[in-house]
This record gives structure tokens, sequence and C-alpha cells, in this order.
């Protein structure tokens, strides 16, 4: 049942990420990538700060924030090799 939790709280994440960075989502597969991407980073940041969710709207927070900062990360990178060229 975790896995579960898991799934649609990286789902949600992506879709809120999508919609704070650029004012839409990106389909379910694509949300669901940037959002479990994101609860791991969000996982390991929240964990550096001293900070721990405990509840299902603390993981979607977690998990929302590790989102945004993947995609201004990969944004970043983008950005960079297209100026490279």
């Amino acid at each position: 049942m975790e896995f579960v939790w898991f799934v649609l709280i990286g789902i949600a994440a992506g879709w809120l990420a999508g919609r704070i960075r650029y004012g839409t989502g990106f389909g379910t597969v694509g949300n669901l990538i940037v959002g479990v991407l994101g609860a791991v980073l969000g996982g390991v940041l929240f964990r550096f700060l001293g900070l721990s969710a405990n509840t299902p709207i603390g993981s979607l927070v977690t998990a929302t924030v590790g989102a945004i900062v993947v995609l201004a990360v990969l944004r970043f990178v983008l950005l960079r090799r297209l100026r490279g060229r």
C-alpha cells in the first residue's frame, strides 16, 4: 500500500510543481517521473535540514518542493546546453 501512496503523491507533486513553475502539468507519466524524482530529492533535502514529513500532506509538500528543485535544475542544465552551442 505504501507504493500506491508513493505513486499517487508523486503524480500530485509533479502536477503541482508543473503548475507552479510553468502553469501546466506534464501529463500523467511526466508528472509521475518529476514527482518521484522530487520526492527522493525533497526527502534528502528535508532530512539535511532536520525536517521530516510524517503525514500525507507533509509528504506532498516535501515531494513538491523537491520536484520544483528538479525542474529548476533541468531548466538550468538545458539552458546552459543551448547557450553553449
